[in-house]
């Protein structure tokens, strides 16, 4: 079992700042779960599967020039880690975007199987 620590928490940030889907992928399990903040359930849009993910996150990189999640605090509880950020992204067309988000995710043997986000929803 792979203990949780922030470095270990944080290097998939990095992944994910590097806006490298394949570094980021190496971080999920084959049988991972996204739920996206927004949806029609209660839980939002959930993508089952790397591949799924995989989609999900590649399709963002692909659509900014890029995106940046600053981690703002981090707490660890047993095979979770409880994550807070400033997402900021600058689209194609030059225009920008920020928000705040939380992460709730859920190891496995070194590998997120639940990635669980919720944002503010800015409206203006």
């Amino acid at each position: 079992m792979t203990t949780l620590t922030r470095d270990f928490v944080d290097s998939v940030g990095d992944a994910f700042n590097a806006n490298d889907i394949d570094t980021v992928m190496k971080h999920f399990a084959d049988d991972a779960t996204f739920d996206h903040a927004v949806g029609p359930e209660p839980h939002g849009l959930r993508f089952e599967g790397a591949e799924a993910i995989r989609e999900v996150f590649g399709g963002l990189f692909e659509k900014v020039e890029n995106v940046y999640w600053e981690t703002l605090d981090c707490a660890i509880a047993g095979n979770k880690a409880y994550c807070e950020y400033r997402r900021t992204a600058t689209h194609k067309d030059g225009s920008k975007e920020e928000f705040l988000s939380v992460d709730i995710l859920t190891y496995r043997d070194g590998l997120i199987v639940h990635k669980d986000t919720y944002y503010k929803q800015r409206t203006g």
